[in-house]
């Protein structure tokens, strides 16, 4: 079985790389955040740190789940490639810019090595259950030798495309994602200053042609509960569609809608509420305006 490298033990790359070494694979485990590495060790005493003498020599696959582009490429081509050996497979998870990640994929295939994007979707859940949705780019000879780790992580695995194509799909998804989420809860809202009850109206939703993961998963779960703990923050979110709207931009498509996505993305993010679960959306759209104070209008 392989020995596994992997960079990045924060909300979503420590319970995967927990499922991996319950899994029996080897590991080598590193993050920014020595007390995280150190509470990965205490739960799986078997994995090794980065910090043992050519530690990363010795991983047949390292894999990154980290914040984005910028980290990414600073601790790989800061040090991490260089100390691994020729033709090691690195596995980029995290939510990276496509065509960036397209460019990583040139430079260390320039020095002997092979490299994959494969994020996923499922938030921190799918995570601790292995229910991932996992979207990769590369080759389809690489893809074969992540087959059984992918197992272990997620519930599905689809080639996208070449290197960056499972970046984009990320963001993509994730656009549409917000998307629904944002004219989800519009309607609750609109419906429930008209007199229809949230609940009565997702029912109606699920029942109907306005059916969506948001309606479905969200909605009760987190939105109308109050729980808003989907395990997904509005930075994340944020940061999603940002990426989907510079490839759109980067191509030449007017993506006027995907704009605006952002942009009511954004406000919430600039409101300072970007550590909080992305179901808070909830509360922060379509409330209503300072003018309709009299309730009469709603019934004119």
């Amino acid at each position: 079985m392989s020995t596994i490298g992997f960079i990045g033990l924060g909300n979503m790359g420590f319970p995967m790389a927990s499922r991996l070494a319950d899994a029996n694979y080897t590991l080598i485990v590193d993050d920014r955040d020595q007390g995280a590495v150190q509470r990965f060790q205490d739960q799986h005493p078997t994995a090794r740190t980065a910090t043992e003498a050519k530690a990363w020599q010795g991983a047949d696959i390292i894999i990154t789940m980290l914040p984005n582009s910028d980290i990414v490429e600073a601790v790989l081509t800061g040090g991490v490639a260089a100390a691994a050996s020729l033709n090691t497979l690195f596995i980029d998870m995290s939510s990276s810019e496509p065509i960036r990640s397209r460019d990583l994929s040139a430079r260390l295939e320039g020095q002997g090595m092979r490299y994959l994007d494969a994020p996923v979707s499922g938030g921190v859940r799918g995570a601790q259950n292995g229910q991932l949705a996992i979207m990769v780019g590369g080759s389809w000879h690489d893809l074969d030798q992540a087959t059984e780790l992918f197992d272990v992580l997620g519930k599905s695995v689809i080639h996208v495309g070449d290197a960056g194509s499972g970046h984009a799909a990320k963001a993509l998804n994730n656009l549409v994602s917000a998307a629904s989420v944002a004219a989800t809860v519009e309607a609750l809202r609109v419906g429930e200053r008209f007199g229809i009850n949230p609940e009565t109206l997702t029912q109606v939703l699920n029942a109907s042609s306005g059916r969506s993961n948001t309606s479905e998963n969200k909605v009760e779960q987190f939105m109308l509960s109050g729980t808003f703990g989907s395990g997904f923050p509005i930075g994340l979110m944020t940061k999603d569609i940002k990426i989907a709207t510079a490839l759109a931009d980067s191509l030449g498509i007017d993506a006027r809608f995907s704009h605006d996505c952002e942009a009511i993305w954004q406000s919430v993010l600039d409101a300072g509420h970007g550590a909080e679960d992305h179901t808070r959306m909830y509360e922060y759209l379509a409330t209503p305006t300072p003018a309709f104070n009299d309730e009469r209008q709603i019934h004119a």
